[in-house]
């Protein structure tokens, strides 16, 4: 099974790894900062680049383009070619401005989502985000222009806020039984998945150490309680000031009681 590092740390875009399996135009490696399409948030793309097994430097011409990523029973590398051959070691380079936009989107659903719950009761049903844009579908009958003017100008608040985001892994069991699953949408995960992964935006910073939010428990040391607090898997900024100035663009009904909200960010 592929080491998932960008699950430990989403502010990595280059690693060095060894192909575990080669399958025509596909490998798996032992370890991977890549992250897999998922959630809502597409897949990473970037390049493998095979090392010279005696210096450990680049072999010359042995690079490949990774064009997807998909997790399955494994993560598997979509390549722009034949795969390298089982015990290569290569280098990992992921496409930062793709990966930094699909963090910033990511993060700022998680605000939109927790904006909508709290301020319309209206409960996250899916979210699709881009390198450019990114829509969340909630169960609200109608948003009115009003609405979306306060949902914007509350979201600018909150990254003006600058509250910190961070994660920690928590066993299921646990979760449903201490934190609130209307907000940690928990039930939306499938029934296999025994460890969460849970991340948090804002609240007081947990114990010494854990300030960026990678790893610890940010539960602890009496931390307030969080404006919102999630099960993803996915990439995140490690705070909301990360996210620059956030535009509802519109808003569109899609049946059964759903609304479907559109927003952009800047600079992407």
């Amino acid at each position: 099974m592929t080491e998932q590092l960008y699950l430990a740390d989403s502010t990595v875009g280059e690693f060095e790894a060894t192909v575990d399996r080669a399958l025509d135009d596909r490998v798996v490696l032992d370890r991977t900062h890549f992250y897999p399409t998922g959630g809502g948030q597409p897949n990473d793309t970037g390049t493998l680049r095979a090392l010279d097994a005696a210096t450990g430097g680049d072999a010359d011409g042995a690079e490949f383009a990774v064009t997807d990523v998909e997790k399955t029973d494994t993560v598997y590398h979509h390549l722009d070619g034949a795969a390298p051959p089982e015990g290569t070691r290569v280098r990992g380079v992921v496409d930062w401005d793709r990966r930094h936009a699909h963090m910033r989107y990511h993060t700022a659903q998680h605000l939109l989502s927790a904006v909508l719950l709290a301020d319309f009761d209206a409960r996250t049903v899916g979210n699709q985000l881009y390198a450019d844009r990114a829509r969340l579908d909630a169960e609200h009958p109608k948003f009115s222009e009003t609405d979306l003017a306060d949902i914007e100008a509350r979201m600018n608040a909150l990254v003006d806020d600058a509250l910190p985001v961070r994660h920690y892994t928590m066993d299921r069991e646990v979760a449903e039984a201490e934190l609130d699953t209307e907000r940690t949408r928990i039930d939306l995960l499938p029934s296999s998945i025994t460890e969460l992964r849970i991340v948090e935006i804002g609240g007081a910073r947990s114990a010494p150490g854990s300030a960026s939010g990678e790893g610890g428990d940010a539960r602890a040391a009496g931390a307030d309680d969080p404006f919102d607090r999630t099960a993803c898997a996915g990439t995140h900024v490690d705070g909301t000031d990360a996210l620059g100035e956030v535009t509802v663009e519109g808003r569109t009904t899609q049946g059964g009681e759903k609304e479907r909200v559109e927003f952009t960010l800047a600079d992407t």
